[in-house]
């Protein structure tokens, strides 16, 4: 079992930048894979960025360039560093982690980012 609590979110004008933490508890092993995922309302959700824990990363094309994903294994915490942020971020940011070994998923309670225009 895995728990997973992320901080972070807030509001923020367009152009600034946030960053997302989450902190995994319970046993974790080294083919989990953690990310990001968001859903703003009336949207399914979706990928941001995942990281494995040798550091191999995916992003989302709306967000490459802009938002960085990093993980310190040491602690089980993933990170989401956030910058120039649109209008078309702001969402529910949801930290993940996927088991290697059996697929299943792992979810935070979720953290709100608004960005402002």
């Amino acid at each position: 079992q895995v728990q997973l609590v992320e901080s972070g979110g807030g509001l923020v004008q367009a152009g600034g930048s946030l960053r997302l933490s989450c902190a995994a508890s319970g046993i974790m092993y080294s083919s989990d894979v953690m990310g990001w995922y968001r859903q703003a309302p009336g949207k399914q959700r979706e990928l941001v960025a995942t990281i494995t824990t040798g550091g191999s990363t995916n992003y989302a094309d709306s967000v490459k360039g802009r938002f960085t994903i990093s993980r310190d294994n040491a602690k089980n915490t993933v990170y989401l560093q956030m910058l120039s942020l649109k209008p078309e971020d702001t969402a529910v940011y949801y930290c993940n982690t996927k088991r290697g070994l059996t697929g299943k998923d792992y979810w935070g309670q979720g953290t709100q980012v608004t960005v402002s225009s």
